[in-house]
C-alpha cells in the first residue's frame, strides 16, 4: 500500500530491499509522517524526520507575584483549565501559571491579563482568538491552569470555563464557578457561594452561609453551616452537622433526582420540612408535632426545641434523617 504523495495523514508499507533467500519472508516496515498541524502552526523536524509529542503535550510556567497591605480581594478567571486556591504565610499572593497546548506556538497565543489596585489583584487568561487544533492523534486544544498562593484571610472570585476548582484554608467571601468541573473546598469559611454546571460540590470542615448549585453531580457538607442552600439538578445530597451547629438562617436541600442524607447533633434545633417524590423518609431523630404522612413521603415536626425551617426535598429519592 502506498501512500500519496504530500499527504501526511497517509502510511506507507515498504517491502525489505534486501536480497531474498530460499524461505526468507519479505520484512515490511511502517514509516509514520507526523501529521501537520492546522492554521498557521508548523513544527521544524528533528534530524530523524520527525517530531514527537507526548500526551501532556507543550508545557509552558510562568509566575506573578503581588503584595497588599490589607484583605486581599483576588479575581481568577480562566476560559479553560482548573484553579487552585490555597493559603500561605505573609501578605504576598503568588500565581503560578500552567499552559498546555499541541505546540509552543499554541501557548503563545494564550495571554495573561493582570492589573492591581490597591489590595484587588485580577488576573484573567483569555481564550485565544485563533484556535490551533492538532490532527492525527486526537484534538488537543489549550488550556491554562491556575494556582494560587495567597493569605489565609481574603476574598477570593474564581471563574473557569471548563475545569475543576479546589480551595483549602481560606477564610472570607468566596465565589468559585466553572461551566463544568468539580469543586472541593477543605477549611473554608465566611459567605461561600459555588456553582458548576455539571460536576460534583465536596466542602469540608466549612462554617458561614453556604450556598451550592450543580446542575449536574452529588452535594456534600460537613462542618458548622450557619445558614444553607443546597440544590442539583441529578444527585445525592449529603450533609453532617458536626457539634455546635446552630441555624442563623433557614436550610434548604433540594435534588431533582437523588437520595438525601441528613446527620445532625442530638442537640439540634429546627422546624423540619421534608418530602419525596418518590422514595420513603427514615427518621432517627427526636421530633415532636410529627406531621407524617401515611405513605411515608412527607414529614413535617419540630426538632430539639425547634428554630428556623429545615427544608429538604428530592423528586426521587429516599431522605435519612440520623444523629452524627
Amino acid at each position: 500500500m502506498t501512500g500519496t504523495p504530500g499527504n501526511p495523514g497517509n502510511l506507507e508499507i515498504v517491502e525489505n530491499p534486501e536480497p531474498r533467500l530460499p524461505g526468507f519472508r519479505p520484512r515490511k516496515r511502517m514509516k509514520s509522517i507526523l501529521p501537520t498541524l492546522a492554521l498557521t502552526a508548523t513544527l521544524p523536524l528533528s534530524l530523524a524526520g520527525c517530531v514527537v509529542v507526548d500526551s501532556q503535550g507543550h508545557i509552558a510556567r510562568e509566575e506573578k507575584r503581588f503584595t497588599v497591605t490589607g484583605l486581599p480581594d483576588l479575581h481568577l478567571t480562566t476560559f479553560d483549565g482548573a484553579i487552585e486556591v490555597r493559603s500561605g504565610e505573609g501578605n504576598t499572593i503568588l500565581v503560578e501559571i500552567e499552559k498546555r497546548g499541541p505546540t509552543k506556538d499554541a501557548l503563545d497565543e494564550l495571554k495573561v491579563q493582570t492589573k492591581q489596585e490597591g489590595n484587588r489583584i485580577d488576573v484573567e487568561v483569555k481564550k485565544p482568538a485563533h484556535e490551533v487544533v492538532f490532527f492525527g492523534v486526537g484534538r488537543m486544544s489549550p488550556t491554562a491552569k491556575l494556582i494560587v498562593t495567597m493569605p489565609r484571610a481574603g476574598n477570593v472570585t474564581a471563574r473557569s470555563g471548563d475545569g475543576s476548582i479546589r480551595i483549602e484554608h481560606v477564610h472570607g467571601r468566596l465565589e468559585l464557578r466553572t461551566g463544568d468541573g468539580s469543586i472541593r473546598a477543605i477549611d473554608i469559611a465566611g459567605q461561600l457561594t459555588l456553582a458548576t454546571g455539571d460536576g460534583s460540590v465536596t466542602l469540608e470542615d466549612v462554617a458561614g452561609d453556604v450556598d451550592v448549585d450543580t446542575g449536574d453531580g452529588s452535594v456534600s457538607v460537613a462542618g458548622k453551616p450557619s445558614a444553607m442552600k443546597l440544590h442539583t439538578g441529578d444527585g445525592s445530597i449529603t450533609v453532617r452537622a458536626l457539634a455546635g451547629t446552630t441555624m442563623r438562617d433557614d436550610w434548604s436541600m433540594t435534588t431533582g433526582d437523588g437520595g438525601v442524607a441528613v446527620y445532625l447533633p442530638s442537640d439540634f434545633g429546627a422546624e423540619l420540612d421534608a418530602h419525596t417524590g418518590d422514595g420513603s423518609i427514615r427518621n432517627e431523630l427526636q421530633l415532636s408535632n410529627d406531621e407524617g404522612d401515611k405513605s411515608r413521603r412527607s414529614l413535617r415536626g419540630k426538632l430539639g426545641a425547634g428554630g428556623k425551617l429545615l427544608r429538604i426535598r428530592t423528586g426521587d429519592g429516599s431522605i435519612r434523617l440520623k444523629t452524627s
